[in-house]
């Protein structure tokens, strides 16, 4: 089963999402905005996605820019951080069995099949 972390109002979420309806592949949406996902599952998602957690985070947004950015945090501190702030993950991040991968560009997507 594939799994989607989507953000409606994120046009590169947007575009995942048409290529894998179009895909004629079943697929999950989260819609982690509205359902914040657990620590084990985010734990889980940046094993999958073989990175260090300061690359699952949007450091451009406002909220990364004033409470974190320029501190010494360790993976732990980040993760608390985009738990406590969602909108910090990088998106959209899809899943296939064991393999993950944040889908910017949406072409990197074909790597998971």
């Amino acid at each position: 089963m594939i799994t989607i972390y989507h953000n409606p109002r994120c046009g590169k979420s947007r575009e995942c999402l048409a290529y894998l309806e179009k895909s004629n592949r079943s697929f999950e949406i989260v819609k982690y905005l509205d359902n914040p996902i657990s620590e084990e599952k985010l734990t889980e998602i940046i094993t999958k996605l073989n990175i260090p957690a300061i690359e699952l985070v949007r450091t451009k947004e406002k909220i990364w820019i004033e409470q974190y950015k320029g501190k010494q945090l360790t993976e732990a501190d980040i993760i608390t951080a985009i738990l406590e702030n969602p909108i910090l993950m990088e998106r959209p991040v899809v899943i296939y069995n064991n393999k993950a991968i944040i889908a910017r560009p949406l072409n990197l997507i074909e790597s998971l099949f």
